[in-house]
């Protein structure tokens, strides 16, 4: 399952190596924050030396957009889930786009004549 997000970088923590089995890793896990009406902060992550140099390239406050995977395993009866970049771009710089329309700010001001209770009212029913 291939999703897509795009956020603002708020934070890169430091590189994670290490070696398995299968020779020499590296993992880097990075912050993002959405724009959504009620944002939210997202940890990511990026495996491999490659992936580490490409996410290097970006600076806290960059507008990225961002495909990735989301897996989950369970270890000892607990499940873990991982959020995997495979796609980095530097978004819209402009105005960030999550893909969902944003409403138009909008106000309302309550005054006495908005709650007239005169019992006529112009519904049909």
């Amino acid at each position: 399952m291939a999703l897509e997000i795009t956020g603002t970088l708020i934070k890169k923590l430091p590189v994670q190596s290490g070696s398995s089995a299968r020779g020499e890793w590296q993992k880097q896990e990075f912050i993002i924050e959405t724009s959504d009406n009620f944002p939210k902060k997202v940890c990511m992550n990026v495996w491999g030396a490659d992936k580490v140099s490409e996410l290097d390239r970006y600076r806290e406050g960059d507008i990225l957009k961002i495909s990735f995977n989301v897996e989950s395993r369970e270890f000892n009866q607990r499940w873990y889930t991982d959020i995997r970049a495979w796609k980095i771009e530097k978004g819209d710089q402009s105005s960030e786009s999550t893909g969902y329309p944003v409403p138009e700010s909008t106000s309302f001001t309550a005054t006495a004549e908005s709650f007239d209770n005169s019992g006529e009212d112009d519904l049909p029913f």
